[in-house]
């Protein structure tokens, strides 16, 4: 007797076979991945006993206005499951304004990961997965949640501009301003849960109002760099990495995604 049939009565009758849908399914050697970019289901049907799953779980990056939104939180490791519907959440990215937005958690089963926190127009950045970038001196970035990101970095100025510490990122803090020169955005964390190596969760560079020739970058990671002079070189954060936007006042933070992978049964 195959371990897909028992026998009943003297007769045959097949186990069920098991499944899973959901996402944009991908191979890799023997192991399906699941690629999540917008808000779906993980259906298994008939999981075997001791079913286990590899996640990536990144929401979406914080928006900027003077500091450098931080990154969404990152999170990664395995889950047991069971036979079941598994509502898969992917946040997007915050808005840039002169009111920012933070970004919206992504989600999958019991995993949270948190939105990354929005750059201050001026003050202290907004916490979040990773802090957003603060403005003005004295002011610090926001703080990152522990195991998810890191902090922003803080702002400066001199006697008549402006300019934003870095967001942070998954896997560094965001740079502080010095003076009128915004600070880079902090790197993201690489993952190779597709097959191929990708860095997520990267915080935007922090803008500069006047005074300053030097860009702040974003973090590898997707982080969009920072704007100077409010008026050329900002960009958002990259979609479905949970990148922070730039230190600007357009744009947004880049959407978030949920990975999913396991060796078939």
């Amino acid at each position: 007797m195959s371990n897909q049939e028992m026998l009943l009565g003297g007769g045959f009758s097949e186990v069920p076979p098991f499944s899973a849908t959901g996402g944009t399914i991908t191979t890799v050697g023997a192991d399906r991945v699941h690629t999540f970019t917008g808000t779906g289901n993980f259906v298994v049907a008939n999981a075997p006993i001791g079913f286990t799953v590899t996640y990536l779980v990144v929401a979406g990056g914080g928006g900027g206005a003077r500091g450098g939104g931080g990154a969404g939180g990152f999170r990664t490791g395995t889950l047991a499951l069971s036979s079941g519907t598994y509502t898969v959440t992917v946040g997007g990215g915050g808005t840039s304004s002169t009111t920012p937005t933070n970004g919206v958690n992504s989600v999958f089963s019991s995993i949270t990961a948190t939105g990354g926190g929005a750059g201050s127009p001026a003050g202290t950045g907004a916490n979040g997965g990773s802090g957003g970038g603060g403005t003005l001196t004295g002011y610090s970035g926001g703080t990152g949640v522990s195991g998810q990101g890191n902090s922003g970095g803080a702002g400066g100025d001199n006697s008549s501009n402006a300019a934003g510490g870095g967001g942070g990122g998954a896997g560094a803090t965001g740079a502080n301003a010095v003076s009128v020169t915004g600070g880079n955005g902090g790197n993201g964390l690489s993952s190779a849960i597709t097959g191929s190596t990708v860095f997520y969760a990267g915080g935007g560079g922090g803008g500069s109002s006047g005074g300053s020739n030097v860009r702040a970058l974003g973090g590898a990671g997707g982080g969009g760099d920072g704007v100077i002079q409010n008026t050329s070189g900002g960009t958002s954060g990259t979609i479905n990495t949970g990148g922070g936007a730039g230190g600007t006042f357009v744009g947004g933070g880049g959407s978030g995604i949920v990975i999913i992978r396991y060796t078939a049964p």
